[in-house]
């Protein structure tokens, strides 16, 4: 079969990498891909966003399988662009459809699907720019520390969290008024503070109630080591998730997997594709901090490469709607990344760095999240490169991925020293 990848980051690389290992892969195309990918099939250059060119590709190629990587694409709505073509009726894709993609476009449009299908999550409430008194108003009726969420797409980085009353009331009316997400936060969510672990489950759905269950994962989200500083797209990511035992998936699957999967059902939201669980878990159970419509990242890179099963057919059983007959076979080992990232990231920072030292290593998997390809590898992005390893528990593998770590070296590289610091 031919594939075509949408996207360009470590978490379309290391999906690319898991799909070229099937034998079922024909020709592997990447769009726009990266100087990893690159090594796996061919880049292409495409405006993913753009359905009638993605489609324009797929019909010129004879494409069988389109993966969205990214969620822009999604919420733009190629998935249902692509199947506008009557010619491409049978054409699989993995991601759901624009009104489905909505869990991730929307925070408040995914607060009013948990509140319906009474799916565990923070209290909350949305404000505009015309309601931000009473967006204040609320504020003072909550405990620090307060949570402001763009509503919109924000590349990772529209979740404030604030310990200060005043400070929250400030940047409620600049995320409202003064746009400071963009378009993103003309509505703005509160919510309750959760206090607890966070961790992320992964299912692929067929749209028919069926799916399957991806192993679990642990992310890193801020810049500095004991989870300090800015929020960024992920500093690094461990799976499996100590914590994570038989009681805790029994109530996980119960409580939120298989009323999110049923409700999408019951409320006919047409999604064939990922969903992504971001949980938290507190001392009155787990409970749903967001959705995201496709493979988390840098959670991809620890949770793909876990999967033992084919992943062709996994997306076949997709588009069939016979997940649910499907046992997942994963690694028991443990998987744990840790993400390179340019200097001043998450805020400015230069590219076109070269990069040096990077090679085949020995039980470490480099995939490049944030990298042009070339005979001289640049970076390109605040997110340049994760270094995945296996091993008997987290220590052993993150003690692999630090030996590669630091033979990878260029201007600015910067990573945090204690992934998994909390497990």
């Amino acid at each position: 079969m031919n594939v075509l990848v949408l996207g360009s980051g470590g978490r379309e690389h290391a999906l690319s990498h898991k799909i070229v290992q099937s034998t079922k892969c024909e020709k592997l195309f990447i769009a726009p891909g990266n100087g990893g990918t690159a090594a796996l099939g061919e880049n292409v250059s495409l405006d993913i966003e753009s359905a009638a060119e993605v489609a324009a590709f797929v019909k010129a190629h004879a494409i069988d399988i389109v993966v969205i990587g990214p969620e822009a694409p999604l919420v733009a709505g190629v998935h249902d662009g692509l199947k506008s073509f009557p010619e491409l009726e049978n054409l699989v894709v993995v991601g759901p459809r624009q009104a489905a993609a909505e869990l991730e476009g929307s925070k408040d449009f995914a607060k009013e699907f948990m509140m319906r299908h009474n799916i565990p999550t923070a209290a909350y409430q949305t404000f505009t720019k015309d309601t931000l008194a009473e967006g204040q108003a609320f504020l003072e009726t909550l405990e620090a520390p307060y949570v402001l969420k763009a509503d919109g797409l924000a590349a990772g980085k529209g979740v404030l969290i604030i310990e200060d009353i005043d400070e929250a009331k400030e940047e409620l009316k600049n995320m409202l008024v003064d746009a400071k997400f963009g378009d993103a936060s003309s509505r703005v969510v509160i919510e309750e503070f959760l206090a607890g672990i966070e961790f992320s489950i992964f299912a692929l759905t067929d749209g028919k109630g069926g799916y399957a269950l991806l192993p679990e994962a642990k992310d890193y989200k801020r810049i500095g080591e004991g989870d300090t500083g800015l929020n960024t797209g992920g500093m690094g990511a461990v799976s499996p998730v100590p914590f994570f035992d038989e009681t805790l998936r029994e109530h996980t699957v119960r409580e939120i997997i298989e009323p999110t999967i049923q409700g999408l059902v019951k409320d006919n939201l047409p999604y064939q594709g990922f969903v992504f669980f971001g949980l938290i878990n507190t001392t009155k159970g787990p409970k749903v901090i967001e959705y995201n419509v496709r493979m988390g990242d840098p959670e991809t890179e620890v949770v793909i490469p876990r999967l033992e099963t084919d992943i062709i057919d996994l997306f076949v059983a997709m588009h069939n709607g016979t997940l649910g007959e499907i046992n997942v076979a994963v690694n028991p080992q443990t998987a744990a990344t840790v993400m390179a990232v340019s200097g001043g990231y998450p805020g400015s920072y230069e590219k076109g760095k070269v990069i040096a030292g990077l090679r085949e290593f020995e039980g470490t998997t480099v995939y490049h999240a944030g990298t042009n390809p070339g005979e001289q590898i640049t970076t390109s992005g605040g997110r340049v490169m994760a270094f995945t390893s296996f091993g008997a528990d987290k220590d052993e593998a993150l003690a692999k991925s630090y030996a590669a770590l630091k033979e990878v070296s260029y201007e600015g590289m910067n990573y945090r020293k204690d992934i998994g610091f909390d497990l």
